[in-house]
């Protein structure tokens, strides 16, 4: 895995891709500095899509959700920039796109600390034209999505929140594996795998009903043959 350079500014740090590493600077993670255009699906209402010298991207702020978020939604106690999530969810992103799993290219990923907690914010390169698999399921082949949490798995990534919001289709057709937040590196057992295709079921049935639930046993047993 190639050497993330990492550059430090009051407050915090941020890590950069190598050919972005003359360019970073901290203004990347202001929304209201990049034409920021909020993500509408997704994102709890600090993702954003955006526009710099980096290219087109997408601005994601961590922020906690449910019962979680009463004690701080965007604060997280402080156990070393390497466990920072931004820096962890981007080492996960070079991980997978070593072993060419499909996801976005990562461009750079900060934190401020602030005493035992932090607050942190990844930027990546945004997917042109590409819609969510909650849109675009009845246009999707569940084989190829198969094979994409497949090679995701057999990279040694197991997704925290495999939705149908976190995979993306693209107008050539090919698929697309989105935020790595809590993600883990390593041996990827059998269950943890039936776990995320599970959660993926219920996200498809919440939000595209029967049909969902239909197209997932279709994905289903296209996992099931990659495995044999």
């Amino acid at each position: 895995m190639e050497t993330i350079p990492t550059i430090a500014f009051t407050g915090g740090a941020l890590c950069v891709a190598s050919v972005l590493a003359h360019r970073a600077t901290v203004d990347w993670f202001d929304p209201e500095a990049n034409d920021a255009q909020p993500v509408t699906q997704g994102g709890r209402q600090a993702a954003w899509f955006v526009q710099g010298v980096f290219g087109q991207g997408v601005l994601r702020h961590y922020r906690r959700g449910g019962l979680r978020a009463k004690f701080g939604r965007e604060h997280y106690l402080w156990m070393g920039a390497a466990h920072t999530r931004s820096f962890a969810e981007f080492r996960v992103l070079l991980h997978l796109q070593a072993r060419g799993v499909a996801v976005p290219q990562p461009l750079a990923a900060a934190y401020w600390r602030r005493g035992l907690f932090y607050r942190a914010a990844i930027l990546l390169e945004r997917i042109a034209g590409a819609c969510t698999l909650a849109i675009a399921q009845e246009r999707t082949d569940p084989n190829a999505v198969a094979q994409a949490i497949f090679a995701m798995h057999e990279a040694g990534v197991w997704h925290a929140d495999l939705n149908a919001h976190n995979i993306l289709l693209d107008p050539e057709g090919r698929i697309w594996l989105i935020d790595f937040d809590r993600a883990r590196i390593g041996v990827v057992s059998k269950a943890q795998r039936h776990k995320n295709l599970l959660r993926l079921r219920r996200s498809l049935v919440k939000v595209c009903g029967a049909p969902g639930a239909l197209w997932w046993d279709g994905l289903d047993a296209a996992y099931e043959r990659l495995m044999r």
